[in-house]
């Protein structure tokens, strides 16, 4: 197990030796990064629409729904801008421990960050929503905008199985696929790691077997 958290280990510490060397200026790089994320949620956010809602551009709310790309893009790159760098510090704190289980405890506070980013993008659509409707017909209220999409969430934990909620639960992971990157590469090196390993072991046994 120390042989697959050092390889793990030394994997991630080419990322951040990549990252160090490649993102320049911060008064450049900065606005990049939001870009990039601002992107990507507009992206994500389209993709979970058509995949999961469609027939909302059918109706006379198809009008709102494109406008609510902006606060989602925007309040969505804020967020991941943040936890990128916060990420970075967790990385760097990670490699500067000694032992296996430390090592592995800081990585595992991105976990946290998931959460978070669960719970953010119920504030985005809560405020993005209530925003938008004030330039509508008919504004709505934000704590009543809050509460509709709070219920969702509980629904869809409470039986994820069912048709509606089922769809809620995948348009909220496509939603949180930017925030969910770090934990995505830390659980691609950790394979990468045990595969490694394997390789190395099974190519060991090859050697010592008649």
């Amino acid at each position: 197990m120390n042989k697959i958290i050092q390889g793990w280990r030394n994997s991630l510490h080419k990322v951040l030796d990549f990252y160090e060397k490649r993102h320049g200026k911060p008064i450049f790089f900065i606005p990049i990064l939001f870009f990039f994320f601002t992107i990507l949620n507009i992206t994500c956010y389209w993709l979970a629409i058509y995949t999961a809602f469609p027939f909302y551009m059918q109706t006379h709310e198809a009008s709102h729904y494109i406008k609510l790309q902006i606060p989602v893009g925007l309040l969505g790159a804020l967020f991941d801008s943040l936890s990128f760098f916060v990420t970075i510090w967790i990385i760097r704190r990670a490699l500067a421990s000694t032992k296996s289980i430390e090592y592995t405890f800081h990585l595992s506070l991105d976990f946290i960050i998931a959460i978070l980013a669960t719970l953010w993008v119920l504030f985005v659509f809560s405020f993005g929503g209530w925003l938008i409707s004030l330039w509508e017909q008919v504004p709505e209220e934000l704590g009543q905008r809050g509460s509709k999409y709070t219920q969702r969430a509980v629904q869809a934990i409470q039986d994820p199985t069912g048709r509606e909620n089922l769809k809620n639960v995948y348009f909220g992971i496509i939603m949180g696929l930017s925030a969910a990157l770090p934990t995505c590469l830390h659980l691609t090196l950790f394979a990468w790691s045990i595969l490694r390993q394997t390789l190395i072991f099974c190519k060991i046994a090859l050697k010592k077997s008649p």
